[in-house]
């Protein structure tokens, strides 16, 4: 049986590698991606967290299985993480960030805190004293609509309100069509970031029921940072075809800004900021007596 890989702490691994048209295997018990010329570039996948798989990628059987045995998450995303596709389940994962997270949004006290540390870092400065959780949200709304009102000025965009259909969504108007299309590529790079650091995206607290829920609370963190200004400004220029041409300019953005390597941080410190227990690394499981697939054949073709 392949001996098991010893899980390594998030914060002692590189966040995120993006790779694209590559075909990623295993060679010599290491992992590997050949571009189309043969050439072997190694990645240390032991100290990688996630790996995001751009278009134009092949993984191979053998190296997915070495990164679920090393605990790296593999997430097939869009240019720069402008979707998010599908992801696969890291064989070193634990439960202890969910439980986390979970007594987190369960405890009261603890989730307003957690909403009090949103609002800060969304305004830049703290929030009304003695607000329950759904007056700052009724706050935060009313301010999330002046910031339509005032970016739609700036560039010169007529603003009706943000009102959109998503099953009639050519009947939108312009400006809506391109924050939605904004805020759909920003939803795609935040649930990567959310599933590499080892939470769930449904588990919520200024957003609740949705299965993006906690997704949706962390992009708000980051959409009037550049996503949704670029937005107007592209709402602003009557592109025949302006939600590829948003998604290009999310596409840029993520990149220019190294926008990963803020959210993972930026999740940490607003659940730290419930004042409960930060979970210990658990010790160190048995591995499961799992049989070495390489002596056990082919189940499929058996006589």
């Amino acid at each position: 049986m392949l001996p098991p890989l010893k899980p390594i702490a998030m914060k002692e691994r590189v966040s995120m590698v993006f790779i694209q048209k590559g075909q990623i295997d295993v060679k010599d018990g290491a992992f590997v991606v050949i571009d189309e010329t043969g050439i072997r570039t190694h990645i240390p996948v032991g100290s990688i967290a996630c790996i995001m798989l751009e278009p134009g990628t092949r993984i191979s059987h053998h190296a997915a299985a070495l990164a679920a045995r090393a605990g790296t998450l593999l997430v097939w995303v869009g240019d720069a993480g402008v979707r998010l596709y599908a992801s696969g389940q890291p064989g070193g994962a634990r439960s202890d960030r969910l439980l986390y997270q979970a007594k987190l949004a369960l405890d009261d006290a603890a989730r307003l805190k957690v909403v009090r540390k949103m609002y800060e870092i969304r305004f830049g400065e703290k929030p009304p004293e003695r607000r329950s959780v759904e007056q700052l949200r009724g706050i935060e709304g009313a301010r999330v609509k002046k910031t339509y009102q005032l970016l739609a000025k700036q560039v010169g965009v007529e603003w009706k309100g943000r009102k959109y259909d998503p099953s009639q969504w050519d009947k939108s108007d312009m400006p809506n069509r391109c924050i939605s299309s904004a805020t759909a590529c920003l939803y795609g790079i935040c649930e990567a970031a959310v599933l590499a650091a080892g939470y769930a995206p449904a588990i919520g607290f200024i957003h609740t029921g949705k299965p993006l829920s906690f997704v949706y609370d962390i992009a708000d963190l980051f959409k009037f940072d550049d996503i949704i200004p670029h937005a107007f400004k592209i709402a602003a220029k009557n592109y025949p075809d302006p939600e590829r041409e948003v998604r290009l300019m999310c596409r840029d953005i993520f990149r220019q800004t190294k926008i990963l390597k803020k959210i993972i941080p930026t999740i940490e410190d607003v659940l730290a900021a419930g004042e409960l227990e930060i979970p210990k690394p658990a010790e160190e499981n048995i591995e499961p007596a799992i049989p070495n697939p390489e002596n056990i054949g082919d189940v499929g073709h058996r006589s």
